[in-house]
């Protein structure tokens, strides 16, 4: 009996580990969680990133942002902004999260508009110039009349145009989590978007490494099947994006004042 033991727990011992996820040689990758309208931090971030890129010498560099440019936060305006410049002269994909999706649903349908407004969307139309006066005085349908005027056709066009997943090498790339079991090519978008805690619960392998955002922790979360990086940076402060280079992976953290980084 004592033998069968031994050999049985010298099997498990042999048994090879998985071999780190990996994305292809010579790309590098940097995505960066949940912004909700931090232009100061975002701004931070970049340079950041910048310095980072810079002193890993060259390579085919890719940003990612894992959506939620919008809301809460004081510049979401100034943020898709800042993320159209950018995506004229770098290597940059941006994923669609649920409050990109609420807020373009909410320039056709007053209800929409009502759930908007309560998670963070006054605060993204006073950032497109709605004076306070105007939103104490509006009903929804006045209210999404004058979105539709200030919101540019650019940037309803541009988060028109974000992309729902993101597959690099071993990692997937999505803004909230995939469903369990579900082939990626038949994943349902309101599961990229909006999905929790069936994602969250699930420990079994995905067949890739996930990257998300949508679910807030003080720190990256770091768990075999899955990196969850959003900080929550409209109330934190914090914002996070995450490097990776062959089967390394880096943490650069931006808080107003310091930039920290952080091995995965």
């Amino acid at each position: 009996m004592f033998a069968k033991l031994r050999a049985l727990f010298s099997a498990t011992q042999d048994q090879p580990e998985e071999p780190p996820a990996c994305v292809p040689a010579g790309q590098r990758i940097y995505a960066v969680g949940d912004i909700h309208g931090r232009l100061d931090l975002f701004d931070h971030l970049l340079a950041s990133i910048s310095a980072d890129n810079a002193a890993r010498g060259p390579a085919d560099t890719q940003l990612v942002l894992l959506g939620d440019l919008v809301d809460r936060g004081p510049d979401s305006c100034g943020v898709v902004d800042r993320v159209i410049s950018l995506a004229k002269d770098h290597n940059l994909r941006v994923i669609a999260g649920n409050h990109e999706e609420m807020m373009l649903k909410s320039l056709d349908d007053d209800e929409t508009l009502r759930h908007f407004l309560r998670h963070g969307g006054k605060e993204t139309l006073f950032s497109y110039g709605l004076t306070f006066e105007e939103y104490a005085q509006a009903t929804l349908t006045t209210l999404r009349a004058r979105m539709n005027q200030l919101v540019p056709a650019e940037h309803i066009a541009f988060m028109q145009a974000m992309e729902n997943q993101i597959v690099c090498g071993d990692y997937l790339f999505v803004h909230a989590g995939i469903r369990p079991g579900v082939p990626l090519d038949q994943q349902a978008v309101a599961d990229l978007r909006w999905i929790r805690q069936e994602f969250l619960d699930h420990t079994a392998p995905h067949g890739h490494v996930v990257v998300h955002g949508h679910t807030i922790a003080d720190v990256p979360v770091v768990c075999p099947n899955r990196i969850g990086i959003d900080t929550g940076a409209f109330a934190s402060g914090r914002l996070t994006a995450i490097g990776l280079e062959q089967d390394q992976r880096w943490f650069i953290c931006a808080e107003i004042g310091s930039a920290k980084q952080a091995a995965a």
